[in-house]
């Protein structure tokens, strides 16, 4: 077989799964009982996908990679890149003015209050949008709620819950607007059929463009 298979994770899971990350690393996700003769078999019935996958991460530009948390690392705060400059006399762990200032002391839990500032911001502002796009358009929602989703940007409970990851506050403030868009619409229509998008559009004439941007942006928006 032609195809590496970077790491197996083992868990009490059911099914077989497979994950290209964004640094195109082939992860397969399996029950404890299957054998790595079965495993190598279904990484071999989708070895076309695989090898698509990679190949379409490895044309991206730019590339992603992980963050170091360290001077002069750029940030997404929406849609812009801001500066981290560590600073010893802070009295906030981390704050955002002209650029990221990351309070010394909390160097070895970096990421945990990046992603703790992420998700206070993506709170204020995903509400405020929901509640302002809501009220000129007549929807009811429940309430809403932040999430760690890896592979959805938001979704809609049928109790009227809208879900929202944290990740999106990185996009910019259009983009964010197209998703909390979507997920109003899918108040009133709970499939993506041709009545739904026709919903979207005439909520937004334009939403093909941030849709697209964050299918071809979106690996961007994480630590």
């Amino acid at each position: 077989m032609d195809i590496k298979i970077d790491k197996v994770i083992r868990t009490k899971r059911k099914t077989i799964a497979l994950q290209i990350t964004d640094d195109a690393t082939l992860i397969v996700r399996a029950p404890f009982d299957v054998s790595d003769e079965i495993i190598n078999k279904v990484v071999s019935k989708h070895r076309n996908w695989i090898k698509s996958k990679k190949r379409e991460i490895q044309k991206r530009d730019p590339k992603f990679s992980k963050k170091e948390f360290v001077n002069g690392e750029g940030f997404l705060y929406l849609g812009n890149y801001y500066r981290l400059t560590i600073v010893d006399d802070q009295d906030v762990p981390l704050k955002l003015d002209n650029g990221f200032l990351l309070s010394r002391k909390y160097l070895p839990v970096a990421r945990q209050i990046f992603v703790e500032w992420y998700r206070r911001k993506a709170y204020e502002k995903i509400s405020e949008r929901v509640e302002w796009h809501a009220r000129k358009r007549g929807f009811k929602y429940n309430k809403i709620n932040i999430t760690n989703a890896q592979k959805r940007w938001g979704s809609c409970s049928s109790k009227g819950n809208l879900n929202f990851a944290w990740r999106l506050i990185m996009a910019p403030l259009p983009v964010i607007d197209y998703v909390v868009i979507h997920e109003l619409v899918h108040l009133k229509v709970r499939n993506h059929s041709r009545e739904f998008w026709h919903k979207v559009k005439m909520q937004m004439p334009n939403y093909a463009d941030y849709r697209r941007w964050l299918k071809e942006n979106g690996y961007l928006l994480r630590l």
